[in-house]
């Protein structure tokens, strides 16, 4: 999984794909028009020992591409993800990051916040933060029985005229 490692003496993250089963796959706008994007990615903080703690998944808000000339950022890249069956009009795209250096406040931080000292905090209830997904995922599902429909009835329509 993609990573953010906090990095205390530059008051950064480094945001990196450590191998390509890590890419970023399926974001909408991603593959070839969008300049930000929220990436979710691994917490990682190391201690005052130089061990690393990983805190799970925290969004983080990522430059992808120039606003002057529209190119990649240093260490992103990003492709689209080709022909799509009913949804041309969408560009999904994939991203991968390499060291990509974010400054701290870049990260997302109402429910999960690291200060200066890399010093890791919750606040609230953790579980409002899938709660849009979960919403987004229920309501496909929920779609899906329309669009079965459609072609059921298409089927059958064919199957009573049909010689």
């Amino acid at each position: 999984m993609t990573t953010a490692t906090y990095d205390g003496k530059t008051d950064e993250f480094v945001i990196h794909t450590p191998e390509p089963k890590a890419t970023k796959w399926w974001p909408g706008e991603l593959g070839r028009l969008a300049n930000y994007a929220c990436i979710f990615a691994q917490l990682v903080i190391p201690d005052e020992d130089g061990d690393l703690n990983n805190y799970g998944v925290a969004p983080f808000m990522v430059q992808l591409r120039s606003l002057e000339n529209h190119k990649h950022m240093p260490g992103v890249k990003t492709g689209d993800m080709g022909p799509k069956l009913g949804y041309h009009g969408k560009d999904n795209g994939w991203a991968t990051f390499d060291q990509v250096r974010i400054p701290r406040d870049h990260m997302l931080q109402k429910f999960v916040q690291v200060d200066r000292e890399g010093t890791f905090s919750i606040e609230g209830d953790v579980r409002e933060m899938y709660t849009v997904m979960m919403y987004i995922r229920t309501g496909m599902i929920d779609k899906t029985r329309y669009f079965l429909a459609r072609g059921l009835t298409i089927g059958l329509r064919y199957s009573v005229v049909r010689r």
